[in-house]
């Protein structure tokens, strides 16, 4: 693929026009044919979404809010879903388990939603899934990678969109190995999802023959990592693991280009990484070997005409977040279009199973037997430089039957 800047793209993206790329292709996805906009004799299909958009998560999260809304006005413009139109509800739940209960509770009780999707913590996400199931409302979790929503804790009424522990960590750990060695330094966020990072990526490393020589725990929200990493070097690692996100990792990362470590010859990667954390680092700050859950690098027509969507609604190319927040919104629009209803046993059989266009290169599908998404997961090395659209350059396309496990390595029953 010829390399662009961003600049030149958006300049591309802005002569070639929202409606000529978006139209024929929303008739193909939607099934839908071009008609006169009338007045809507229905109520609206509801989508409450829930995400923290008040903690160190906040400057990911409203990117899935970003990418959720362009997804539902695509729909909109075109007659609906089952001729209603679709509307999203927010709701903050702040990182915090009883804030995200008592959001998910309004968002059913008193603003009747008809799905509700959304969440980054591991911890929210859990508690989310149980009032969706007790309130019997489908739930499709964007953003959480923990274990545990698609394992011992899954439930008929959750759907995770977001590649699970397992898949990042196996794809990225051999990438890892390659371009700086297999003695680990592991930093984690305490944090359930921090906690989850470090037990795939330690398992992942063991499959390589390499070892963990030390490890340290942050507070979630922590903005000077001089400490940490100084005990890092200490203990003369050849690559320090960052089991962090949002801010967390943000802070890291510049703390990590300030102790100059790349010149004691010690790396820097993790289990995620993506435009939303490489554009508030800047190209100067930013390095290291990544588990990347989309890119805009991403050469398919669908991934394009989401590129666009984006461009055309907020003046920016998507990052990863962006990208989960609409495919989840679109999956859960076809899946009710499909069932020619919004009734949740019926949308819920609508998505099990179903393969589908996830914006990659490789197949897209829920299981049925774990409602796991199963999609491609990309690995990039970050430029430290400006040489193209986005901060990575593209090390491998990672299938994801390659990675996700299988039946027996589960314990969800559902």
């Amino acid at each position: 693929m010829t390399t662009i800047s961003r600049r030149r793209f958006l300049q591309l993206s802005a002569i070639a026009g929202g409606a000529m790329a978006l139209g024929d292709w929303a008739d193909q996805v939607l099934g839908l044919m071009p008609r006169p906009r009338l007045a809507y004799a229905a109520e609206p299909i509801k989508v409450g979404i829930i995400d923290p958009l008040s903690s160190p998560y906040k400057t990911s999260s409203i990117h899935d809010v970003h990418g959720a809304t362009v997804a539902l006005e695509m729909y909109n413009k075109r007659g609906g879903v089952l001729g209603r139109p679709v509307s999203i509800i927010e709701a903050d739940d702040a990182s915090n388990v009883q804030t995200a209960i008592k959001a998910a509770a309004k968002l059913i009780k008193e603003d009747r939603v008809d799905f509700l999707m959304g969440t980054f913590n591991g911890d929210v996400a859990l508690a989310v899934a149980e009032v969706a199931k007790q309130d019997n409302k489908l739930f499709m979790a964007t953003c959480p990678h923990i274990m545990e929503l698609t394992g011992p804790r899954c439930n008929s009424h959750t759907f995770v969109f977001m590649p699970n522990a397992r898949m990042m960590a196996q794809a990225v750990t051999p990438h890892l190995v390659k371009a700086y060695g297999n003695k680990w330094y592991m930093i984690t966020a305490d944090t359930v999802d921090g906690k989850a990072a470090l037990q795939a990526m330690t398992d992942a490393l063991k499959t390589q023959g390499g070892d963990v020589i030390g490890a340290a725990t942050t507070a979630f929200g922590t903005t000077d990592f001089t400490a940490a990493l100084t005990e890092a070097k200490n203990a003369k690692p050849q690559v320090i693991i960052l089991n962090l996100y949002g801010w967390d990792l943000v802070n890291a990362l510049k703390a990590y280009t300030k102790s100059e470590l790349a010149k004691e010859k010690i790396g820097v990667g993790g289990m995620i990484g993506g435009e939303q954390i490489g554009r508030p680092l800047g190209y100067a700050n930013n390095a290291g070997v990544w588990g990347l859950i989309w890119d805009p690098k991403i050469n398919t027509e669908s991934s394009r005409r989401f590129i666009q969507g984006v461009i055309d609604k907020y003046n920016h190319t998507p990052t990863s977040r962006c990208y989960l927040g609409y495919a989840a919104m679109m999956q859960i629009l076809e899946a009710v279009r499909r069932a020619g209803t919004t009734e949740t046993g019926a949308v819920i059989k609508a998505l099990e199973g179903h393969d589908f266009d996830g914006l990659k290169e490789g197949r897209s599908y829920f299981r049925a037997w774990d409602h796991q998404h199963v999609q491609d997961v990309l690995v990039g090395q970050a430029y430290g430089k400006e040489l193209g659209l986005g901060h990575y350059q593209i090390l491998a396309t990672v299938p994801g039957d390659a990675v996700a496990g299988g039946i027996e390595q589960n314990t969800c029953r559902l």
